[in-house]
């Protein structure tokens, strides 16, 4: 009895040790070196280091910090002098953009603006503690402050309120709530008092945040072990805020320009004649289209590096065909090997001993598509180099695309054990850290692979899970959606999230993966995808076909349509993938980064409204509805279909038809196009179509152009020319090139919207506008036996056309 007694307190005492709640303390010692502070105090490990003038990093743990490591950040710290100061109660760390100060009695950190404005601080009394392993930052949530960004996350664009756990999931018919899903970015923007920071918390583990759910007193993060590790950025802009955090993670190399294009997917096209047959159909009921996905039945049996004899026969063969035809092959690629005795990967796998193996030696083994499979070990160079010697089959054949899949790690049951270990860099693994990061290092793998393999071509990589980072190799799309309207906006406001959190090339399923929409549904959506960096329909199995013409006659004018006007803004789209690439800002483009302090941006009714580059303002709707409000920010706006003008700052209900999508150009805009081609593999005419919208705004418009397929371009092999819109002087700039290839077109077409004017002057020399008309989509038939046609609905311009050569030109267009 008195022994059971005993270690009844035992096992008590030693829960509650587990179980306290422990702080740094009070600092005991302080080491400065250049731009770090090295802290120790009665409890933790801290270190603080400026990374710039606008990016202080925060390391702390409970013990001796580790060697430096991360898988998301490629930025090193920039060489410059911060002040650094300090008293007997606090250490303060100034740059030329904000201020740390660092409390010593008891360790806290607050940001400051450089006038002394809070812009974030630990809640006094928590800060940041430990639980066991676990390791949460408190922080005091400021009066309206608001939450915005941390990637691919259901629910509202403002957060607060909300909590949301990171683990990448198998998330398959997500609903609309749900969370966790695909893919793991932590990294949020905070809004208060007419200011910003964005945090980035490099962590690995299982993370949390908490934006206020059942509390009135902080936001919180925290991960259930390794480092408290997070990076605090300021800029007055949320702009700077993505340019700096994607300074650090590193930004998206230029896809090739046929991704841009239309892609058409289901699970699954086979065999070949079927393919063809999509291909065909695109060609001759002219949707413009670039690219055919192949789902898992092109393979033997769903075994990866495999192709189906019967289905494909010859699969070179094939994607030439497809090529003369302007489309590109892209084909699906899941990690899972399946333990086959002569199956040329798994013995090979085995051989280089690549596979991800339990705690006592054995590889690990779990259920997927082909059944029992081993999973490449991407998080060593070991892993990756197998991989990429596998991918040269698919670029072999003419596959020029690679989309993978079930990188969560997805498996049966959904539950991979946390004594499975990986390689982690020589630094070995457990599950519990790698798990997040798994997805990231696979698209690497297949990134580099596809680049050394493709004789110099870019490879276009699409990947359903992934880590802060990811941007740097592949595009995402939002997973396994369903075919509903609820599901068609959410994933606007996915995509949205994923612009704020570096991702600047992203998708959704067009149309919806699980169930059968309306044709109503799916011409919204297609709509909707017309104007989204990555264009894709797709489908599941056992669902009704979901190509654009299998809807009915009206739904696909409408689909041609909205596609056609894609084709025609590509010049658009490219220049604006372009500065993605250089600064990190996305293209679709939440209101909430140009009118960050507007409370209306922020309303559920407008959330989900965005831009896409700075110019075009889309406004989404459900499908079903009659009439919607819609919210104009600040500016003069124009219809995008008949020019008609709308001063913002105001709320307008607008009637809703299934033809057109409700779309407005923002005043002072500079929108090239090009002529409509059928396939990016066509080139347009020798004109540029520059459209520009009268407004009071300066603005500034950087047009690029460059091959868009091969990597000459790292080489200096491009055209750029920089187009101001000058509104106080009258005049359109267009600079004199930088180049390092001529343009694609020989001649500018002016394309004048709002000015009204008969005449302008070109570098001072008057010349004569035409009055003519532009239209933005064709009007749908009206489906009747007297065969009436809807009016065309158009936009009143003056043109005028100038040669594209190489010196400066100035257009007074006042």
């Amino acid at each position: 009895m008195i022994g059971r007694f005993i270690g009844w307190c035992l096992l008590v005492s030693t829960t509650t040790a587990a179980q306290q709640v422990v702080t740094p303390g009070n600092v005991t010692g302080v080491k400065i070196s250049g731009q770090t502070i090295r802290i120790t105090a009665a409890n933790a490990r801290v270190e603080i280091t400026a990374w710039s003038h606008n990016v202080v990093r925060v390391r702390m743990d409970r013990q001796e910090l580790a060697k430096d490591f991360s898988y998301a950040v490629v930025a090193t710290p920039k060489n410059f002098a911060p002040s650094i100061t300090q008293t007997a109660d606090e250490i303060r760390l100034e740059t030329d953009s904000l201020v740390a100060r660092i409390g010593k009695k008891p360790f806290s950190v607050t940001f400051l603006t450089k006038n002394g404005e809070v812009l974030q601080s630990d809640e006094p009394g928590l800060g940041t503690s430990w639980i066991g392993e676990e390791v949460t930052a408190y922080k005091t949530m400021q009066d309206g402050e608001r939450f915005i960004g941390l990637g691919e996350k259901t629910g509202n664009l403002d957060r607060r309120g909300s909590s949301y756990t990171n683990w990448n999931t198998d998330a398959f018919g997500y609903t609309v709530n749900q969370d966790p899903i695909y893919a793991t970015i932590p990294f949020y923007i905070g809004v208060h008092h007419g200011k910003s920071y964005g945090l980035f918390f490099d962590n690995s583990y299982r993370t949390n945040f908490n934006f206020g759910a059942s509390n009135n007193r902080f936001a919180s993060f925290s991960a259930n072990s390794g480092e408290m590790n997070y990076y605090f950025i300021h800029h007055p802009e949320v702009a700077g805020i993505i340019t700096a955090y994607t300074w650090l993670t590193g930004r998206m190399q230029l896809p090739p320009m046929w991704s841009l294009g239309y892609q058409q997917n289901r699970y699954s096209y086979y065999p070949e004649a079927e393919v063809m047959r999509i291909a065909q159909t695109m060609r001759e009921k002219q949707i413009p289209a670039d690219g055919i996905t192949l789902d898992i039945h092109y393979m033997d049996a769903y075994k990866l590096f495999t192709w189906n004899q019967q289905r494909f026969p010859d699969p070179a063969g094939m994607n030439a065909r497809l090529r003369k035809m302007g489309f590109r092959t892209t084909v699906i690629v899941d990690p899972g090997i399946k333990t086959e005795a002569g199956y040329h990967a798994y013995e090979s796998g085995k051989k280089e001993d690549i596979f991800i193996k339990y705690s006592d030696g054995q590889y690990y083994t779990g259920q997927v598509w082909p059944g029992w499979c081993h999973f490449p070990d991407f998080t060593g160079p070991k892993g990756r180099s197998w991989w990429k010697e596998q991918v040269k089959s698919f670029t072999n054949a003419g596959v020029d695309g690679l989309w993978n899949d079930m990188n969560e790690i997805a498996t049966w049951g959904q539950n991979m054990p946390d004594n499975v270990l990986f390689d982690f860099e020589g630094r070995t693994a457990t599950h519990r850290q790698a798990h997040n990061v798994y997805g990231l290092a696979m698209v690497r793998a297949s990134y580099e692979g596809a680049r050394e393999s493709m004789q110099g071509r870019r490879p276009f990589l699409l990947t359903r899970a992934g880590y802060a980072g990811l941007q740097r190799y592949t595009a995402i799309w939002t997973g396994d959606n369903r075919a509903e309207d609820d599901h068609m906006l959410l994933g606007v406001r996915l995509m949205n999230s994923l612009g704020l959190s570096g991702v600047a090339f992203s998708g959704m399923d067009i149309g919806g993966f699980t169930g059968n929409g309306s044709p109503a549904l799916y011409a919204r959506w297609i709509q909707l995808g017309s104007f989204m960096p990555y264009c894709r329909s797709h489908t599941g199995i056992n669902t009704k076909s979901a190509e654009p013409w299998a809807f009915g006659e009206e739904v696909l004018e409408i689909a041609r349509n909205y596609i056609n006007l894609r084709y025609r803004l590509l010049p658009y789209f490219y220049s604006n993938f372009y500065e993605a690439a250089k600064t990190g800002m996305p293209l679709m483009r939440t209101l909430a980064i140009n009118w960050t302090h507007d409370p209306l941006v922020y309303d559920p009714r407008f959330q989900n409204q965005f831009l896409l580059g700075d110019g075009i303002m889309v406004t989404p709707f459900d499908s079903k509805q009659p009439y919607a409000p819609v919210y104009l920010p600040p500016g003069t706006w124009y219809s995008l279909y008949d020019d008609a003008t709308e001063q913002g700052g105001t709320e307008k209900m607008l009637t809703l038809g299934m033809h057109t999508l409700p779309v407005f150009v923002r005043e002072s805009s500079i929108i090239p196009m090009q002529s409509l081609v059928q396939t990016t593999a066509e080139k347009p005419s020798d004109t540029l179509f520059l459209h520009v919208y009268k407004g009071s705004r300066e603005n500034r418009f950087e047009y690029y152009e460059d091959d868009g397929e091969t990597f000459a371009y790292e080489k200096g092999a491009s055209y750029r020319r920089v187009v101001e819109y000058k509104p106080a002087e009258g005049n359109l700039v267009l600079e004199q090139p930088v180049s390092g290839m001529p343009s694609h077109f020989r001649y500018v077409q002016l394309v004048l919207h709002g000015f009204g004017k008969d005449a302008a002057k070109v570098n001072g020399a008057e010349r004569r506008l035409t009055a003519g008309e532009w239209v933005a989509v064709q009007p749908v038939s009206r489906f009747d036996p007297q065969g009436v046609a809807n009016p065309v609905v158009k936009c009143k311009v003056q043109t005028l056309p100038l040669p594209n050569d190489n010196q400066s030109i100035t257009v007074n267009v006042e």
